[in-house]
């Protein structure tokens, strides 16, 4: 066995920890969501993605407020305002009256954001095919399954930490 030097895994586990690492660090600089940005939507920025993202994501049937995106994001609802504003005016989003509630405003993706966030879908999925693209079928089924796995895991650890008080640190 070759002899191990300071920066080697040393397990397995190791081996996670530092792809996270590294991960978290490419996470971080939201490299794929720019890549997808100079793509398809050179004049959006990354806080517009992630405001689509939220909308997209929301249950069927769950409104979407601008302090629904403000907790989401973990941002000021002042500056959630902003940032869907900004959307409404370049028609990505739209403001309509809430069908619960007529007196809350809730936010709708329009056409022009739902093509949006398909041609970033699309785009995401043209990268991850260029990572994997030498890996086998078999290897790619493996990886999707124990990596979303690991990561349901992960976010239950997570929540299981926030509800009993602890804080995570990174």
């Amino acid at each position: 066995m070759d002899k191990l030097d300071a920066t080697s895994p040393k397990t397995d586990r190791d081996r996670i920890s530092g792809a996270l690492t590294r991960m978290r660090m490419l996470i971080g600089r939201r490299v794929i969501a720019r890549l997808a940005l100079d793509s398809v939507a050179p004049g959006l920025e990354i806080s517009h993605v992630d405001v689509l993202d939220v909308v997209r994501r929301a249950a069927d049937g769950q409104e979407v407020t601008v302090g629904m995106v403000a907790d989401k994001l973990r941002i000021d609802p002042s500056r959630a305002s902003r940032i869907v504003a900004e959307m409404v005016t370049r028609g990505v989003l739209r403001r309509e009256a809430s069908q619960a509630d007529a007196r809350r405003i809730v936010l709708v993706m329009t056409e022009m954001g739902d093509r949006l966030v398909a041609e970033m879908l699309s785009v995401k999925q043209a990268i991850i095919a260029d990572i994997v693209a030498d890996w086998t079928d078999e290897e790619i089924a493996d990886f999707s399954h124990l990596f979303d796995r690991f990561t349901l895991a992960f976010e239950r650890a997570y929540e299981a930490r926030q509800a009993s008080g602890n804080q995570t640190a990174e």
